[in-house]
């Protein structure tokens, strides 16, 4: 079905502007944002053909760009400006975050805890706060397969001084749901907490986001907490 095709009253865009755009389906935003489909298809079949091939519209925006370009009809410009509106939603989220001093694990886990559960792949990010232990930034360092990990603290720190941060936590993810730290998890606290020092910056926390805990049951691992930073 093309969108000439749809009655006008339910067609995605005359829809947003006659009942708000909370009255679209998950296809039918998508719909609005590529306009026109691949040939023979219309934009709305694209957006239900994304949806069911990613399952939701959080996995979608999770998606690389070159995940999204397999898409037949997705090119490499629509792919880019779609990613960068799901980080404009991210970033918009984590606004209120400026705001707030982040000064426990459960700040850190509210503040990116449940996107990072969704993740596949490990990632490592930097959270940049300032001398108010407010967020000045959030970076990705890294991301790998499987429970691999990487984390540089000469990159990590580089960041931190390039947005004149006071204060630094690293936090990353396990996708196998255990939040228990590994060898290699010791070993770049250990080597960030050295490099933090010597360059004047307080290294705040390591948080390790899972599903759960052989112990109490949360879903992240703090090593300021467990008394190892």
């Amino acid at each position: 079905m093309l969108i000439k095709d749809i009655p006008e009253g339910e067609r995605p865009r005359e829809k947003l502007f006659q009942r708000g755009p909370g009255a679209l389906s998950d296809a039918e935003i998508l719909a609005v944002f590529f306009s026109t489909g691949r040939a023979g298809i219309s934009a709305i079949e694209l957006g239900r053909e994304m949806i069911n091939r990613f399952g939701s519209l959080r996995n979608l925006s999770r998606a690389t760009t070159e995940e999204l370009c397999q898409i037949q009809g997705v090119g490499p410009a629509k792919a880019a400006q779609l990613a960068a509106v799901f980080e404009f939603g991210r970033r918009l989220a984590h606004e209120p975050f400026s705001e707030v001093s982040i000064s426990s694990p459960e700040d850190v886990f509210a503040l990116i805890g449940p996107e990072m559960q969704m993740l596949s792949q490990e990632s490592v990010r930097v959270v940049l706060l300032n001398h108010r232990k407010r967020l000045i930034h959030l970076t990705e360092v890294f991301r790998g397969t499987g429970n691999e990990s990487f984390a540089n603290p000469s990159e990590i720190l580089r960041k931190a001084i390039s947005h004149s941060a006071n204060a630094i936590i690293l936090v990353h993810n396990h996708p196998s749901g255990d939040p228990t730290p590994s060898q290699a998890d010791h070993d770049v606290t250990y080597r960030l907490k050295n490099a933090a020092l010597a360059v004047g910056i307080e290294f705040t926390d390591h948080i390790v986001i899972g599903c759960r805990s052989r112990e109490a049951g949360d879903p992240y691992f703090s090593f300021r907490e467990a008394g190892l930073l």
